[in-house]
């Protein structure tokens, strides 16, 4: 059987499609149920990756954990860090398995091991210490399982669909995956008002259900690529990513003197030894015969510059999640009356317009770019981005709601309007036989980036605040009768700390104060310094400077995305009717 290298068509290509032409005549809805089912297990990893996000204030008090304590930083992040972790570090292994033995069947075990997760984790039977590693450890083996999930969606998609229809299936596929990452936030807001736990239980049955159609419904169509799983790429990737995350995750937190951990010799070990093990990761990948992930896809422009705008994207949008859940939870709700136990929930509604934005844009570009190509959608989806985030540096603190809601709209709408021209573009440009890899590349980036944000945006906000709120905590807390001495003794303490209880949606000046009697001393204003609306007006100016740093970085990093993406576009649309009567006069 001939191949035809100098006509540009593929013969995996063509076979996929020939099977996928086939499982149709057989099961003329398949596609439909591949896109339904897929859509689903994305909507529930990306729902898995933010819902615990706006949920921490209600899981640290029903495990009984001070999330003021010290040490207890580490708890908080790596209930956050340890689902994006196992997420980012497997996902191309398990992206190569497909390929190996078939993306449906590593797809099916995915849904397993996250329903089981979900069900571990919604019977914490501890607390302290004790439930907070019940709930990281079974938090990374619910990664595992969306690493699974997330690896071969796309790849399966990619089989299922024809040419022209593929980037509206991917387009809502990829909605549905950065959709949950938003519909996290206002499920886990309501879900924790009611039980802290409720937050684990609502995965369960759409787990089970997904498992149960997977199984029951999926058909294998694509390419496969027979051969050995790459253990030392495996490895030195794994180990690589761990410890340059780990790394920049703990360079938060205050080391000595200093308000941040980048003097710390283990953050730097961390940092730069992650990166010399993935520098060799890449050098193993070019010696061993059959490499997990073939570099030589990076050669690919669309390829390469697309997930550079997807990276970019990831981190813009993980950075902004956290911003203005510290915006909102910290100081914006408090402010305007509302309690903090209750700010979780109205946090999670007042985002909306966010989730909305996206919604509406994703599914519309997502077909406009099957018609005319991805260029222009993903690269003013960028420029859009960009432009709100700069808006967001010039609102004032204490906002005018409509005036936030229209700019975090129009953010979700630019975000919409990149994310399915970008994943076409992505999962179209490669050889089927390497879709799996390829889209478990993606979803490392995409996990990889959500994971560096939060390191990378807490750093920028945690330089931006230790310029500031120094001076403004000594000011304000002796204006309300703090002895000088004490007021300079809280000041210096590290900014971490308050930008955490502000995360947290906590009025950490009790938990400071309180030790040392001095709010029973004659002359200080109780009261006031333990009221609602004490700290968020103490941080409103400081977290602002730390705001223009943050944001105007990510408004750098969309406007890099747009480049990538226009560079990375192709105005013209598959046709795979031409690839087949071409395949099928060089005889494929």
């Amino acid at each position: 059987m001939a191949a035809a290298p100098t006509t540009g068509v593929d013969a995996g290509d063509v076979q996929t499609i020939r099977r996928r032409l086939r499982i149709e005549h057989d099961h003329p809805h398949y596609k439909w149920v591949a896109l339904s089912n897929t859509t689903l297990g994305m909507l529930m990893v990306t729902i898995n990756s933010s819902i615990v996000i706006i949920s921490l204030p209600d899981i640290f008090r029903g495990i009984d954990l001070n999330p003021l304590a010290a040490g207890n930083v580490s708890y908080l992040l790596w209930m956050m860090m340890g689902f994006l972790l196992a997420s980012a570090v497997l996902v191309v292994m398990f992206g190569r398995l497909g390929d190996m033995v078939g993306r449906v069947k590593i797809y099916n075990y995915g849904f397993v091991i996250f329903t089981v997760a979900a069900v571990a984790l919604s019977f914490d039977p501890f607390t302290h210490g004790g439930g907070a590693v019940w709930l990281i450890g079974w938090r990374v083996f619910q990664g595992i399982g969306g690493a699974m999930l997330m690896a071969n969606a796309a790849a399966i998609l990619t089989d299922a669909f024809p040419a022209e229809q593929r980037g509206f299936a991917l387009g809502i596929n990829q909605v549905a995956a950065v959709a949950g990452s938003f519909l996290g936030l206002l499920l886990g807001g309501l879900l924790a008002q009611w039980d802290w736990k409720a937050v684990f239980w609502v995965s369960v049955p759409f787990g089970i259900l997904g498992t149960v159609w997977s199984y029951r419904s999926l058909h294998d169509n694509g390419q496969r690529n027979a051969g050995s799983l790459d253990i030392p790429g495996t490895v030195t990737f794994a180990v690589g990513l761990t410890a340059l995350l780990t790394g920049i995750t703990y360079g938060i937190q205050p080391y000595g003197d200093s308000t941040t951990g980048w003097s710390n010799p283990w953050v730097l070990a961390g940092v730069f030894g992650g990166l010399a093990v993935l520098v060799l990761f890449c050098w193993i990948e070019t010696k061993v015969e059959q490499p997990m992930f073939h570099l030589s896809l990076l050669k690919i422009r669309a390829f390469g510059l697309g997930n550079l705008a997807g990276l970019m994207s990831s981190l813009g949008r993980g950075g902004l999640q956290f911003m203005l859940i510290i915006w909102l939870q910290g100081i914006w709700l408090p402010l305007h009356g509302f309690d903090y136990e209750s700010t979780p929930l109205w946090a999670g509604i007042y985002l909306l317009p966010l989730t909305v934005g996206f919604l509406v844009a994703g599914p519309v570009s997502g077909k406009l770019s099957d018609l005319y190509g991805p260029r222009l959608f993903a690269t003013l989806g960028m420029a859009i981005t960009a432009i709100t985030f700069v808006l967001l540096v010039v609102l004032p603190v204490d906002f005018s709601y409509w005036a936030f809601a229209l700019i975090i709209a129009l953010n979700g709408l630019g975000s919409g309007m990149f994310a399915s021209p970008n994943t076409a573009e992505v999962m179209s440009a490669v050889p089927a036989s390497q879709r799996g890899v390829a889209s478990g590349m993606r979803g490392t980036l995409l996990n990889g980036g959500m994971a560096l944000s939060i390191g990378v945006f807490f750093s920028l906000m945690i330089i931006g605040l230790s310029n500031t709120l120094p001076g403004a905590m000594n000011s304000g807390l002796q204006a309300q009768g703090v002895p000088a001495n004490v007021a300079g003794e809280i000041s210096g303490l590290p900014p971490v700390g308050s930008l955490f209880a502000a995360f947290l949606g906590v009025n950490p000046i009790k938990a400071l104060l309180g030790p040392t009697g001095v709010l029973d001393q004659p002359g200080v204003q109780k009261d006031t310094l333990t009221g609602q609306e004490f700290f968020p007006h103490l941080i409103s100016g400081p977290f602002h400077s730390g705001l223009v740093v943050v944001f105007l970085g990510a408004a750098i990093m969309m406007l890099i995305g747009a480049v990538a993406s226009w560079f990375a576009g192709s105005p013209k649309v598959a046709d795979e009717a031409a690839e087949l009567r071409e395949a099928a006069r060089e005889g494929i």
